[in-house]
């Protein structure tokens, strides 16, 4: 038992390590990358696989978000050669885009509506000066062997959303109530329907929540959902995206720029993009 112990800190503090400062030495400059989106034409209302043979690679790439400031572009990548995950990032400096390598994939990653956290499923790591932090843990209230969280995603006032692969693909919520963190409750029969309920999104201001779901009344695979928030406080009917944006192949993981622009989601093995107006033409007016 000593020995397994001793084993688990010495993985976890060489994750850790890793972590703490971005690998240097696998950076990549693309001097002619320059101008916002990765120097990449923005799409319209039809998805356009995004960055392709820069982002969108002969590699399995997914979860993509930019930083609040969107000078950061983030995305996990399974290289098909060795089959090892890593963080990837894309920085702007002086306006042109640099690849570094972060370190190796912990969850699915996405950052905070305020730029200093990165959720990592039931783990998390923290900007600081010289990057982001250690790997850390939410604590005994999510850190449990019994729930499966890929994804964890939190809104601007601290609610957290997080799915569960371990019972029945659901989508779970917590909020933070006069100033403490409430246990978190399964969401109601709107989103937790069907066959698979995985990798959610919440709008920073709670507006919507967008998840990835396998219902019979889809195009095949996993499609995108959205739930927007009444005014009672409840969550709206689910929603599919409609065929423009979800097809027989399998959408999932969606992320909407801080800007509010765009909508990412990953198709197969590549990220997409496409103009949030198709959000806008489905909420309740």
């Amino acid at each position: 038992m000593k020995k397994a112990k001793l084993l688990i800190l010495i993985c976890a503090i060489s994750l850790n390590v890793v972590f703490a400062q971005e690998n240097i030495e696998n950076a990549t400059s693309f001097p002619y990358i320059e101008g916002p989106y990765l120097g990449q034409k923005p799409p319209g209302v039809t998805p356009e696989v995004f960055a392709p043979g820069i982002v969108s690679a002969e590699h399995r790439d997914l979860s993509g978000f930019f930083t609040p400031d969107m000078k950061e572009f983030y995305f996990t990548r399974k290289d098909l050669k060795n089959g090892k995950w890593s963080l990837i990032v894309f920085k702007s400096e002086n306006n042109r885009w640099r690849e570094s390598v972060v370190g190796p994939r912990v969850g699915r990653p996405i950052i905070s509506p305020d730029g200093k956290t990165m959720h990592l499923g039931r783990h998390y790591i923290e900007r600081n000066e010289s990057g982001w932090s250690e790997v850390k843990s939410l604590g005994p209230m999510f850190d449990r062997e019994d729930w499966g969280i890929m994804r964890l995603s939190s809104s601007a006032k601290g609610t957290y959303v997080f799915d569960d692969y371990k019972n029945n693909d659901v989508i779970r919520i917590s909020r933070i109530k006069d100033g403490k963190r409430e246990e978190p409750r399964l969401l109601g029969k709107e989103i937790n329907t069907g066959r698979w309920n995985a990798h959610p999104f919440i709008a920073p201001d709670e507006s919507y929540i967008i998840w990835d779901g396998e219902r019979d009344s889809g195009y095949g695979d996993t499609d995108l959902y959205i739930s927007f928030r009444q005014q009672d406080g409840s969550w709206g009917t689910a929603i599919n995206l409609g065929d423009t944006i979800n097809t027989s192949d399998g959408e999932a993981g969606a992320f909407v720029t801080p800007d509010e622009k765009y909508l990412f989601f990953n198709r197969n093995e590549d990220i997409f993009w496409v103009d949030t107006k198709i959000i806008e033409t489905l909420r309740p007016h």
